[in-house]
Formats: structure tokens, sequence, C-alpha cells
């Protein structure tokens, strides 16, 4: 009988550190596939982080690049919208605070008393910073971090590129001639970010 009793003692003591290593192995699993989650997330965050910086800066590069071949009010216009779109959280929130505030009242007092001495080159600036300014939580906040924002953008730099390719007379002449491969360069920056965020927003 006690030989009975000591056989299922260490049966019950073999199940119970069967059980409790079974529960260590998963707690390593979890823990594991916690950390290669995490890294991965984070470098999915460094990426679309990296592209909007890089999208955004491309995009004040072909703003005001004054030897481009598009020199036409189309393509500064719809850059605007843009760089609004992709600018970075540091830099939008700091433009859309008082100092933007400020920038957009001398911008517009300036552009009504003395329109002589308002440059044209400011004008597409100051478009930008007051739409920074005015533009409503519902198009700042939400339609800036979703795949709306990101459509957008893809569309802008989908007819910039091909307007640049068509002024170039081609590919090949776009990578070739003056200044065409810093300016196609810039553009596919423009491509790739709204082409990054759309993709891991679906998938």
């Amino acid at each position: 009988m006690g030989r009975v009793d000591y056989l299922a003692m260490k049966t019950e003591e073999k199940t119970a550190a069967s059980l409790i290593n079974s529960d260590l192995n998963e707690f390593v699993d979890a823990a594991k596939k916690l950390v290669k989650d995490a890294t991965m997330l984070g470098g999915l965050s460094f990426g679309t982080s990296f592209l909007q910086w890089a999208a955004s800066i491309s995009a004040i590069y072909l703003l005001i690049l004054d030897r481009t071949n598009w020199r036409t009010k189309m393509l500064t216009t719809l850059l605007v919208p843009y760089i609004f779109l992709t600018l970075p959280y540091v830099i939008f929130n700091f433009f859309r605070g008082d100092f933007g505030k400020w920038i957009a009242l001398i911008s517009i007092t300036i552009r009504l008393f003395c329109p002589k001495n308002f440059p044209d080159w400011l004008e597409i600036p100051a478009a930008l910073i007051l739409l920074l300014v005015v533009a409503p939580s519902l198009v700042a906040g939400t339609v800036r971090e979703s795949w709306v924002g990101a459509a957008i953008c893809l569309i802008i730099a989908c007819y910039l590129f091909h307007e640049h390719i068509k002024a170039s007379d081609g590919f090949r002449n776009a990578l070739t001639q003056k200044h065409g491969l810093s300016n196609t360069i810039g553009i596919v920056a423009l491509l790739v970010y709204p082409v990054w965020t759309i993709f891991f927003n679906i998938f």
C-alpha cells in the first residue's frame, strides 16, 4: 500500500513538473513572438517615419527648385496639399500653433495692405502656412492619418510624374536632361511614401 502511494506521489510530481515545463516553454515562445512582433512594428514605424520625412523634403525641394523644367502654377498648387498631408507631426504641430498663426497674420496683412511689397515667391509658402493653421481637425487629423490622405498624395504624385515625363519627352530624357534626374528622384520619393502607407493600411 505504501509503495503504491509512493509511486502515485512520484507520478503526480512528474506530471506537475511536466506541466510547469510546458507552461514555461509556452511563456518563452510567447515572449519570443512578442519581441519579434515588437521589432517588426518598430521597423515598420521607422520606415514609415523615414519615408514621410523623405516625401516632405522632396516636395519642398520641388516646390522651391527654381531651375525645374516645370514652372507651372499647377505643379506648385498640387505640392501644397501634398506637403500638408505628409508633413511630419513635429513640424505640422509647430506651424499649426501660435507661430504659424503669427506668420499667417503677417502674410495676410502685407498681402492686403502692401501688395507691392509682397514677393510672388512667398505666395505659395504663405498659402501653405494658412492651410496648416485653418484646416479643421477632420482634415488635419483624421484625413492625414488615414489611407484617404495617402490616396490623395498618390494621385498627386502620379499626376506630377506623368506631367514630368510628358514635359521631358520620355522617361529616358527625364533621366538624362539637365536637372531631369534630380526632379525624377524627387517625384519617385513622392510616390514611395503613399504606396507604402496604403499597402500597410490594407494588409
